[in-house]
């Protein structure tokens, strides 16, 4: 009896939730202001140091794109879904048009600044408080820019200074925290290191909070421990190592970890931040899920790599060439990366980015449960 009052008040609240979300007004977000790594990177890495290359890209723009996939990532589902532009890089000097927003995602990007170059392990310089940095002079710059426009095509570019505080505010970073932290410290000093790392994207969500910003969309870190590239120079992992679906089990412990603080510092945000909005999106399930059921979902083995040549211990990187066996061996694409959840054996493919937006912008897979295009009511 008590199991069935115990469904019958789960049931309850679900259906309240859900009548709670139809009865909403949909959201009219201007823009969207983008903080993050590669997960979300339209082209600052890009633009900054060398160009990434075909066939990154061409699964859907037909030429690279500026995005480590062969075509759309999750915050480009993410402007699809509130009916805006895809974001120009803010660090894209060339064609951009910042009207709906601005991405300050770069590749290789961490929450807390690393004392390495992008030329050691690919850690970007652009650390989650420059990208902050750079949204501060952007937000003032542009008043001034648009202010000083002498007509309206030059406004057309620019965003209304009225529209940073309707604006969406999307944050997807700290997986690359993790995967330093593992390379540079024991598990028990990454884990002490964890709520200065979320304190950090705090105090990010803090700083655009006082400057007006009131809706906030933040993402978890995903099972990077799923990530194909793990096991690139591992080919035979001890007893234990991975779990069932090939996954590294420490680095994902490490994942849920870190996600479990996070969680715990956004309900902390919502006391502090009275007027915001503040959603977290449990990537990590829907990436897992995704992983985990992947053969019956009509994928390739998500150990599989799409783009790129990797056998035994010879690696050519997607879009890449190299000498093997004294025969050039160029890293291509496979025939179909529809069928594939890994691109290049550490960014998904379109496909996989798809499934993860659809199963995350419903508000399935949020706290508090609730679609993207609601997500400036506060819960």
């Amino acid at each position: 009896m008590r199991c069935c009052r115990a469904l019958l008040a789960g049931f309850i609240v679900i259906w309240c939730l859900t009548v709670s979300a139809d009865a909403l007004p949909p959201c009219e977000f201007p823009a969207i202001y983008n903080f993050g790594d590669s997960n979300s990177d339209t082209g600052g890495i890009s633009a900054a140091f060398e160009p990434i290359r075909a066939p990154y890209g061409e699964g859907f723009f037909h030429k690279p794109a500026g995005r480590d996939s062969d075509g759309r990532l999750i915050v480009d589902f993410v402007a699809e879904r509130l009916k805006l532009p895809y974001l120009s890089a803010y660090l894209n000097s060339l064609g951009a048009n910042f009207r709906h927003g601005a991405n300050f995602a770069t590749g290789g990007s961490t929450i807390r600044r690393q004392n390495e170059t992008i030329f050691q392990y690919g850690i970007s310089p652009f650390s989650l408080d420059m990208q902050i940095v750079q949204f501060d002079q952007f937000k003032a710059r542009t008043e001034v820019l648009y202010n000083e426009a002498k007509n309206e095509p030059d406004r057309d570019k620019l965003p209304k200074q009225e529209d940073f505080a309707k604006a969406l505010y999307t944050f997807d970073i700290g997986q690359n925290d993790l995967s330093v932290g593992i390379r540079t410290m024991n598990f028990d000093q990454l884990r002490a290191a964890m709520p200065d790392i979320v304190n950090q994207l705090a105090s990010a969500v803090q700083n655009i909070y006082r400057q007006g910003g009131r809706t906030f969309w933040i993402h978890n870190t995903g099972p990077f421990g799923c990530l194909p590239v793990n096991l690139f120079y591992n080919l035979n992992p001890p007893p234990g190592y991975v779990d069932q679906y090939g996954c590294v089990k420490d680095q994902n412990t490490m994942a849920i970890e870190f996600n479990r603080q996070l969680k715990e510092r956004v309900i902390k945000l919502r006391a502090e931040l009275p007027e915001a909005a503040i959603t977290y999106v449990d990537v990590y399930a829907a990436k897992y899920g995704l992983i985990s059921r992947s053969k019956t979902l009509g994928y390739a083995d998500p150990l599989k790599v799409c783009c790129g040549y990797h056998e035994k211990y010879d690696h050519v990187w997607c879009g890449n060439k190299a000498m093997i066996n004294n025969t050039e061996v160029y890293g291509g694409s496979c025939k179909d990366p529809s069928k594939y959840v890994s691109w290049d054996g550490v960014h998904y493919t379109q496909a996989a980015n798809l499934w993860v937006a659809d199963h995350t912008h419903n508000g399935s897979l949020t706290d508090p449960p609730i679609p993207i295009t609601q997500a400036c009511h506060r819960q």
